[in-house]
């Protein structure tokens, strides 16, 4: 599933390719794929025609574009969650126009098309169909303070109020953050997975933030010194912020940026990924683990799990 940096490489993308651009028309090809917008298909389409993409916002892994224009109603955005394979991709006028005269086809799991003035369109294509598009009120943020990447407005979209800042986020309280990890009786990797803690980290990044921590997962947040989830948060910021300069990790055709680029920070994965192969930091050899209905990937001598608790010796 695409995770922060990820999401923000299409975020970048939106805002460079397709903000400021009008919505002529919309068509739904799969109603499916906007199952969460309440008034269906139909609705949606009536939503966005003659509006306006005004910018291109992210909070954890949830991406909208506020829209402005000729409806009367309360503030919205288009809102998108790309699920497990879902793409945004910027079409050009010259690509549309090869589909109508027949010299191309439209991409086989095009899902939603919003086509846009200048001639293209932004597709939502998604081959596995987790993804979702929808247009939802905007509503204020509880700190006041601007809603996501990208946003200088202080809202968010209904359906992300409960959705925690990530570690980008300039308005991130990261002192207020160490205490709540703190408090949490659960392991490190699942607060970190926990989107209404912190949001945009996930299980990539997460044992790649482990690993550079120096952190096994199932270490209790509570036994963690402040110190200690400090250097786990550090590092996860760390890693996303070096997985976002190479455009985020692909491991296959699933994840591009809406020019249809891949990332490649997979070449530099430490452990994720890794089974089996020598730790770079110690040679000891990468294990992999079930964990969540997923794995966890770790150095068993660099990240030692924690010491069970002794248990008393009865007494006769």
């Amino acid at each position: 599933m695409p995770e922060l940096p990820e999401v923000e490489t299409v975020r970048d993308g939106l805002a460079r390719h397709v903000v400021g651009r009008r919505v002529l028309d919309a068509q739904v090809l799969r109603d499916y794929s906007v199952r969460r917008h309440l008034g269906g298909p139909a609705d949606l389409v009536g939503r966005v025609q003659g509006r306006t993409l005004a910018a291109a916002v992210r909070r954890g892994k949830f991406l909208w574009v506020p829209l402005t224009g000729d409806r009367d109603a309360a503030d919205e955005a288009l809102l998108v969650h790309l699920g497990m394979s879902g793409q945004l991709l910027v079409r050009s006028s010259d690509e549309l126009a090869a589909e109508t005269a027949g010299d191309r086809a439209a991409h086989p799991h095009l899902r939603v098309r919003f086509v846009l003035d200048d001639g293209g369109a932004l597709d939502f294509v998604d081959q596995r169909t987790f993804g979702h598009v929808s247009v939802q009120d905007l509503v204020p943020t509880p700190d006041g303070a601007p809603g996501g990447r990208g946003s200088s407005d202080a809202t968010v979209p209904e359906p992300v109020a409960h959705i925690a800042r990530d570690l980008l986020d300039p308005a991130l309280d990261l002192p207020t953050l160490v205490r709540a990890v703190r408090s949490r009786r659960t392991g490190i990797k699942r607060a970190l997975l926990d989107q209404t803690l912190v949001s945009g980290v996930g299980n990539i990044y997460a044992d790649e933030a482990l690993w550079r921590a120096q952190v096994h997962f199932t270490r209790p947040t509570s036994a963690l010194r402040p110190v200690d989830v400090r250097r786990v948060l550090d590092s996860a910021a760390q890693v996303m912020s070096e997985a976002l300069a190479q455009g985020g990790t692909s491991f296959d055709a699933l994840y591009v940026n809406v020019n249809g680029a891949s990332g490649y920070f997979d070449r530099s994965l430490a452990v994720y990924g890794q089974e089996g192969r020598p730790c770079p930091r110690c040679g000891t050899p990468i294990r992999r683990v079930e964990f969540m209905n997923r794995s966890s990937a770790f150095c068993p001598r660099c990240q030692p799990a924690p010491r069970a608790p002794r248990v008393p010796a009865r007494s006769t």
